[in-house]
C-alpha cells in the first residue's frame, strides 16, 4: 500500500500501482457534525427504528474525531447511524421516492479510520449503499450494499460482504470476500484488532469487482461475481443489538438485556473517498 498524506491529519494508505486523488472527505474538524453532509438514519425498512436517535448520540470532540455514543435514557439505550443519502425502502409508508444524496460516488477507494467500540451489545458499521439497492436483483440497475466494515463484536474482523436485493424477498443474495477460505469461520470468530489503536478499513471498487483491506492488508479475495456502476452514498455508525425485531413497539431494553449504566463509544477519525487518476 502507498501512503497518501493529508495536511494536518493522519495519512491514508491506498493500493499500489495507481495514482490517486482525494475527491471527498470528512475529517470531523470543528465541534458540530456537518448537517449539510450527514443526516441521521432513523427508519429501517419503512418503520421507525427505536434505538436510533439524534439526541446526544454523535459528538465532535474538537480533535478531529466523531464520537458515536451509547446513550441510556428512561431505561432504554440509543445510538446513531449517519448517512449521506438514504435507501428508499427505509422511508415511512407513503414516502417511497428516493432521496437525492448529499454525496454519492462510484468506482474508487473508500477508507474509514476508527477506534472500535468496547462493549458487545451494539455494533459498528461503514457501508456503501445505492438509494435503490434493495429494490431489485439487478445490480447494474439497482446497485448493491457494500459492507466495508461491520463489527458485530468489539475488535473482531468479520467477513466482508456485498448484499444484492432485499433481505426479506426471494431475490436476496450475498457475496463474501472470505468465502473461498477454508477457515473463514475461524476468522469470523478470532481474528482480532488491537483494542487500543485506530484501524483503517478500505474498499477498492472497480469495474470488475470489490477488494477489501484492513490496516493495509487485503482481506479475502476480490469479489468479482457481482459489480455495479450505480453510485452509492455513505452510511456510518452504530446499531443496538436486538431491536430489529422490535421496531414498532414502545422503547425499552433490547431483547439481549443490556446492563444498566453501560458507557461506550465508537470513535471515527475520518472518512475519505479517492479516485484513480
Amino acid at each position: 500500500m502507498q501512503k497518501f498524506n493529508v495536511e494536518n491529519h493522519e495519512p491514508s494508505f491506498l493500493p499500489n500501482g495507481k495514482k490517486w486523488k482525494l475527491v471527498w472527505s470528512d475529517e470531523f474538524d470543528g465541534t458540530e457534525l456537518d448537517r449539510n453532509i450527514w443526516d441521521y438514519r432513523l427508519y429501517f425498512d419503512g418503520k421507525r427504528h427505536k434505538c436510533w436517535s439524534e439526541d446526544g448520540t454523535v459528538e465532535l470532540d474538537g480533535n478531529s474525531n466523531a464520537v458515536f455514543n451509547l446513550v441510556e435514557k428512561d431505561g432504554a439505550y440509543y445510538c446513531a447511524t449517519i448517512q449521506t443519502g438514504s435507501v428508499y425502502t427505509d422511508k415511512p409508508d407513503g414516502e417511497k421516492n428516493p432521496t437525492v444524496p448529499t454525496f454519492a460516488h462510484g468506482y474508487g477507494y473508500y477508507e474509514c479510520r476508527f477506534k472500535s467500540q468496547n462493549e458487545s451489545p451494539w455494533w459498528s458499521a461503514f457501508w456503501l449503499k445505492s438509494p435503490t439497492c434493495h429494490s431489485g436483483n439487478t445490480p447494474e440497475v439497482d446497485g448493491v450494499e457494500v459492507d466495508v466494515m461491520e463489527m458485530f463484536d468489539p475488535h473482531k474482523i468479520y467477513p466482508h460482504m456485498i448484499h444484492q436485493g432485499h433481505f426479506a424477498k426471494n431475490n436476496y443474495k450475498k457475496h463474501m470476500a472470505e468465502d473461498h477460505m477454508e477457515n473463514w469461520k475461524d476468522i469470523y470468530g478470532y481474528l482480532m484488532l488491537d483494542k487500543d489503536s485506530y484501524h483503517r478499513y478500505g474498499c477498492h471498487w472497480e469495474k470488475d469487482g470489490f477488494t477489501f483491506y484492513v490496516d493495509g492488508i487485503q482481506i479475502g479475495r476480490k469479489i468479482t461475481e457481482v459489480t455495479t456502476p450505480v453510485k452509492s452514498f455513505l452510511n456510518l455508525g452504530m446499531e443496538c443489538k436486538g431491536y430489529r425485531g422490535n421496531l414498532v413497539s414502545e422503547p425499552g431494553m433490547s431483547e439481549n438485556g443490556f446492563p444498566t449504566g453501560l458507557k461506550d463509544s465508537f470513535i471515527v477519525d475520518y472518512v475519505r473517498v479517492f479516485d484513480e487518476v
